[in-house]
C-alpha cells in the first residue's frame, strides 16, 4: 500500500458523521492574527519610513549633503521639481533624480 492509501484509512477510521477536530473558525483567527502580526511588523514601519524619506526629499535646500542610491556624496546646488543639481568635487557637478537621493550625511561629515 501507498501512504496516501494509509493516511485515507487512517483519517476514516474514526466515528461516521463525526466534524473534524480543529473547526474553520480556528483557521480564520489564526489567518488574521497572522496578518496582523505581519502589518505590525513589516508593513507599518516600511511605510513610516517611506514618509519619512518623502518629507527629506521635499524640504531638500541648497547647501544640504546628501548621498545619493548610488553612493555619491555630494551637496545640493540646484532643485527642480523632478531633480537635483549636486556638486560632488572642484567643478564637477551633477544632475541626478530626486528620488535617488536617500539621506543627509550631514552629521556623518568630517569635521575640518
Amino acid at each position: 500500500m501507498n501512504i496516501l492509501a494509509i493516511t485515507l484509512l487512517q483519517t476514516s477510521a474514526g466515528a461516521p458523521g463525526a466534524a473534524p477536530a480543529g473547526g474553520s473558525g480556528m483557521f480564520w483567527i489564526m489567518m488574521i492574527l497572522l496578518f496582523v502580526i505581519m502589518w505590525a511588523f513589516m508593513i507599518r514601519p516600511q511605510r513610516k519610513q517611506q514618509k519619512e524619506l518623502e518629507k527629506f526629499r521635499n524640504e531638500l535646500k541648497r547647501g544640504d549633503k546628501v548621498v545619493t542610491a548610488g553612493g555619491i556624496y555630494g551637496i545640493v546646488d540646484e532643485i527642480k521639481e523632478r531633480s537635483v543639481l549636486i556638486k560632488v568635487d572642484g567643478d564637477v557637478k551633477l544632475r541626478v533624480d530626486k528620488n535617488s537621493i536617500v539621506r543627509d550625511f550631514t552629521e556623518d561629515a568630517p569635521k575640518a
